[in-house]
C-alpha cells in the first residue's frame, strides 16, 4: 500500500496552523516589552500560518481511514523537522542568529528539550525571543504532537497513529478509551504543573517573567535560561529547591501524576520504575555530594549546606536531562565527568518529558541480566522478568535489548563522527551522549552546552541526532530503511 501523502500534508498543515498560536503568544510578549522583536515575530507567524493553510488545503481530500504506522512515523518526524524550520524564523529574520545552521540548531534544541545553544549572551536578547526559546521547550516536553492530538478533532484528523509514534517509553498506559482524551488530560496536568512552579518561583527572588520562563523549561526538563549563568545567577537555595522539585516531577510519568492530582496516590507509590528513578537520584546526588566534600570542591565542609545543594542540583539536572547548571561542574574533575556521562545515559521514566534510555528499560535490562546469572547455576529454572508484579513478555524484553543496542551504537557512531570533525575526546563523547539523550550539557570547552564554535557539519549532525533521540530512535531511523518506502 502506498504512503498516504495527502494525510501527512494535511496533518502538517493542521500542526502549523496550531503552532501559529504559540508564535503569536511570543509576539504578544515581544510587543508588551517593546524590545523591537515584534516585527520578525509577526512576519514569522504570517509565513507559518500561510504555509499551514496551503498544506491543509492541499491535503483536504486525504483518506484518513488509510493512515497507519508508516504515516504516523513519517508525520511525527516531519513535524519536528518542519517546526524547527519555521520556528527558527524569529531568530534569523530578526538578526539575532545570523545564519540558518545556527538558527536551526537552536530551534531543534528547543523543541527536543535538549538545551544546547549557539547564543553567547542570552541576557542581551529581547524578552520575546527568550520567551520563544522557553515556549519551544515547553511544547517539546509534552510533545507538540500530543498537543495537536488533543485538538486535532476540530480538523477532522485521526489521532491514534500520531500519539503512538510520538509518545515515549516502551509501553503506553491509556487511562481513557480515546487517545484524544488521554492527550487532553496529559496536557492539562502539564499546564497545571507549569502554573504551580511559576507561582512558587515568583514568590521567591524571580520576577514573573523569569519565573514563567524557568517554570516552562524545568517542567519540560529543557534547561533554557534567560540568564548566561543559568540558575547560578540567583545563587538562591529557594530557587534551587523549587527547580530541583520541578525537574524531578518532569522526569516522572505524567499519567501517574494525573492520578496523584486526583487524590489517587496508589499507582504512583506502587510503580516500580518511579521508585527506582527516585532511588537513582538519591544515590547519585549522595555520590556527587561526597565527591565534592572529598575533593574540597564548592566550599566542601566549610559550607556543607551549599555543597549538598549544588551537588544534588547538578545530579538531578543530569539525570532528568534538564541541563540546568548552578555551578561549573566541569571543574569537578575527571571522576565526575565519567559519573556525569553515566547519569546522562539512564535518565528519567517512560512517559515523562525526559530523554535518554529511560529507567524502565534500564530496570528490565538489569533484571534480565540478573536472571541470566541465576540460570548459570539453575539452567532449568523459569525466571520471568517482573515489573510491578507482572511478568514482562519476551517480546518487550527483546525490544528493550534492541533499543539499548541501537542507542549505544548511535552514541558510538556520533562519538566517532564528532572526533573526525575536530572535537576532543571528552567533548565528542559527552556531546554525543548529551545530544542522543537530549541533556544539553557537555564537557571541555562545550561544558555549558554552547555549540557555536563547532563546525557547520557537526551542527547539522547534532540537530539530526537530537531529533532521533527525542523521538525514541526507531521512529526516525526506520525512515532510512528502503523497506519503509516499499508498498
Amino acid at each position: 500500500m502506498r504512503i498516504n501523502i495527502l494525510y501527512i500534508i494535511k496533518t502538517l498543515g493542521s500542526i502549523l496552523i496550531l503552532e501559529t498560536i504559540f508564535l503569536l503568544a511570543a509576539t504578544g510578549v515581544a510587543l508588551l516589552y517593546g524590545d523591537g522583536d515584534g516585527k520578525p515575530f509577526l512576519l514569522s507567524a504570517g509565513i507559518m500560518f500561510g504555509a499551514g493553510v496551503l498544506s491543509f488545503a492541499a491535503g483536504r481530500r486525504a483518506d484518513e481511514y488509510r493512515a497507519g504506522r508508516r504515516e504516523g512515523m513519517l508525520t511525527v518526524t516531519l513535524t519536528w523537522a518542519v517546526l524547527s524550520f519555521f520556528g527558527m524564523m524569529p531568530f534569523y529574520l530578526g538578526g539575532y542568529i545570523d545564519n540558518v545552521t545556527d538558527a536551526y540548531l537552536e530551534t531543534m534544541s528547543g523543541f527536543t528539550t535538549t538545551g544546547m545553544t549557539v547564543l553567547d549572551d542570552r541576557e542581551s536578547l529581547p524578552h520575546g525571543i527568550l520567551f520563544w526559546r522557553a515556549l519551544m521547550q515547553w511544547q517539546g516536553g509534552i510533545g507538540m504532537v500530543v498537543f495537536t492530538v488533543a485538538l486535532l478533532p476540530m480538523f477532522g484528523g485521526s489521532a491514534s497513529q500520531l500519539f503512538d509514534a510520538e509518545t515515549t517509553g516502551f509501553s503506553h498506559e491509556r487511562f481513557r478509551p480515546r487517545v484524544t482524551q488521554v492527550a487532553k488530560r496529559l496536557s492539562g496536568v502539564y499546564l497545571l504543573l507549569t502554573l504551580l512552579v511559576t507561582s512558587l518561583l515568583w514568590a521567591g527572588p524571580m520576577d514573573f517573567y523569569d519565573a514563567l520562563n524557568h517554570a516552562m523549561t524545568s517542567i519540560s526538563t529543557g534547561g533554557y535560561s534567560t540568564k548566561n549563568a543559568s540558575i547560578a545567577y540567583w545563587d538562591s537555595p529557594y530557587v534551587d529547591c523549587i527547580i530541583m522539585i520541578a525537574m524531578c516531577v518532569g522526569g516522572m510519568k505524567l499519567p501517574l501524576i494525573f492520578f496523584a492530582l486526583k487524590g489517587e496516590f496508589k499507582p504512583l507509590r506502587s510503580d516500580e520504575e518511579t521508585r527506582w528513578y527516585l532511588l537513582f537520584i538519591l544515590i547519585f546526588a549522595a555520590i556527587t555530594a561526597a565527591w565534592l566534600f572529598y575533593g574540597g570542591l564548592e566550599t566542601g565542609f566549610d559550607d556543607p549546606g551549599n555543597t549538598l545543594r549544588k551537588g544534588a542540583f547538578q545530579a538531578i539536572s543530569l539525570i532528568t536531562t534538564s541541563g540546568f547548571s548552578n555551578s561549573g561542574f566541569e571543574s569537578w574533575g575527571a571522576f565526575y565527568w565519567l559519573l556525569a556521562i553515566f547519569m546522562m545515559l539512564i535518565c528519567g521514566c517512560g512517559g515523562s518529558t525526559s530523554g535518554g534510555l529511560k529507567m524502565g528499560r534500564a530496570l528490565i535490562l538489569a533484571k534480565n541480566t540478573l536472571n541470566e546469572f541465576r540460570k548459570q547455576t539453575h539452567p532449568a529454572a523459569i525466571l520471568p522478568v517482573r515489573v510491578n508484579g507482572r511478568a514482562v513478555s519476551q517480546d518487550i524484553i527483546y525490544r528493550v535489548h534492541i533499543f539499548a543496542l541501537v542507542y549505544f551504537l548511535l552514541i558510538s557512531f556520533s562519538w566517532m563522527f564528532l572526533l573526525m570533525n575536530g572535537l576532543t575526546f571528552e567533548e565528542a563523547i559527552a556531546t554525543s551522549v548529551s545530544a542522543v539523550s537530549n541533556v544539553g550539557l557537555s564537557l571541555g570547552s562545550l561544558a555549558d552546552g554552547n555549540m557555536s564554535a563547532i563546525s557547520p557539519v557537526s551542527k547539522w549532525y547534532i540537530s539530526f541526532v537530537m531529533m532521533v533521540g527525542r523521538l525514541e530512535i526507531f521512529t526516525v531511523l526506520t525512515l532510512l530503511l528502503p523497506g519503509f518506502w516499499r508498498r
